[in-house]
């Protein structure tokens, strides 16, 4: 929901932008706070999901590490602040200069997920005189629930070292003098809303923990990644994502070793509710069974819907009018740059705001200049006076 001010300022303000609504992020991330660092939980942020530098410096001042899937956010991490330390390294792909730049760093984790990996590694550190710490990902084959682009934690996706590869991974680390074992780690997917496939996890983590101390291994962390899900149809109702009963399955189902640390890797359940996309009506059409509302933001700010075909929540801010069918499309030259269809809204004419929610994870960060458009530009609520 957006205040009189806030439609106000957004009319001065050159179209389409993202708009963070900071007091809901930082409620956001009490909430982590309360139900999850409070039981001494560690939390790295996914940057994949958001790499605003702003939001960013939110969550480095509440104390949370960084999850990286990639080189350059390892440095964008440490740039905006985050302690190499409470950073870990993660993808099926990791080129040598970006384990070199973990190496580099001496990041808190690099999570290897295939055991080819674990031997460059062990190559790589030693080349440098130095040691690399590892959490091995395992893939549990744990159904996520999900979109099929979005699951990561069965057995025919690319993610994750294969159950099968587990006793060769035994054979080998002994040989391995330049990585350090510390911890396991697992990712199933993402937008799980089916809070008992965490549950499901926790008992097949507890299964691999086991095999792994009767092969002689003592694990310092368990990182069970991120996956929470946000409410997309009703934005204002669940604001912010039921950590209390997300974190707690945890607690109850995965057996914890004595002093052994829990990590997460959250993203999207942090600051997906916190961003919007505010657009402009520039034209509308009748159309034979719809009609349609076109805006001036399209897939290259917005690629959800066309990738996923993800369904947002769409907000008319300047029209009360009596409810129109309207498909909500972008000026893209693409049929798939389509936001919405047949979705009731107040009658718009041109010029008329609308805003896109739901749009703080995996919206800014996947955004490009195809056709040669323009990046969207930034407005912050605590901006608006």
């Amino acid at each position: 929901m957006f205040s009189d001010r806030q439609i106000k300022a957004f009319r001065s303000y050159r179209t389409p932008f993202y708009f963070y609504d900071i007091e809901l992020l930082g409620r956001t991330i009490e909430s982590v706070k309360d139900f999850g660092v409070s039981k001494g939980y560690h939390i790295h942020f996914a940057l994949k999901a958001n790499n605003n530098t702003r939001i960013l410096e939110f969550l480095r001042d509440a104390g949370f590490g960084a999850d990286c899937v990639s080189g350059k956010e390892i440095e964008k991490a440490i740039e905006t602040g985050f302690e190499p330390g409470k950073i870990a390294f993660a993808g099926v792909g990791k080129t040598d200069e970006e384990i070199e730049t973990g190496l580099r760093h001496d990041i808190f984790s690099f999570n290897c997920e295939s055991v080819q990996e674990i031997e460059v590694l062990n190559e790589l550190a030693g080349r440098h005189n130095t040691n690399a710490r590892i959490a091995l990902r395992l893939n549990p084959n744990v159904q996520a629930n999900t979109h099929k682009y979005i699951t990561t934690g069965l057995h025919e996706n690319k993610f994750g070292i294969p159950a099968d590869d587990i006793p060769a991974l035994f054979d080998l680390l002994p040989y391995l003098n330049n990585v350090i074992v510390t911890g396991l780690h697992f990712h199933i997917g993402s937008q799980i809303l089916d809070l008992d496939t965490f549950r499901n996890l926790s008992e097949r983590v507890n299964e691999l923990q086991n095999n792994f101390e009767e092969n002689g291994i003592i694990l310092g962390h368990i990182n069970v990644g991120g996956g929470l899900g946000i409410d997309y149809g009703s934005p204002d109702k669940n604001p912010i994502p039921d950590f209390e009963t997300y974190f707690g399955l945890f607690q109850k189902n995965l057996h914890l070793r004595k002093d052994q640390e829990l990590h997460f890797e959250l993203g999207r359940s942090v600051v997906g509710q916190a961003g919007n996309l505010v657009s402009k009506v520039l034209f509308t059409k009748t159309g034979k069974t719809t009609n349609f509302a076109i805006l001036d933001a399209g897939m290259t700010e917005l690629i959800r819907p066309a990738l996923y075909q993800a369904q947002h929540h769409v907000d008319v801010l300047t029209s009360q009018k009596p409810l129109k069918k309207y498909d909500v499309v972008g000026p893209i030259c693409e049929t798939s740059d389509t936001f919405r269809n047949g979705v009731l809204l107040p009658e718009v004419v041109r010029g008329d705001l609308v805003a896109i929610r739901s749009c703080g994870a995996y919206g800014q960060v996947m955004s490009s200049d195809y056709n040669l458009r323009e990046r969207a530009s930034t407005l912050y609520s605590d901006e608006i006076e």
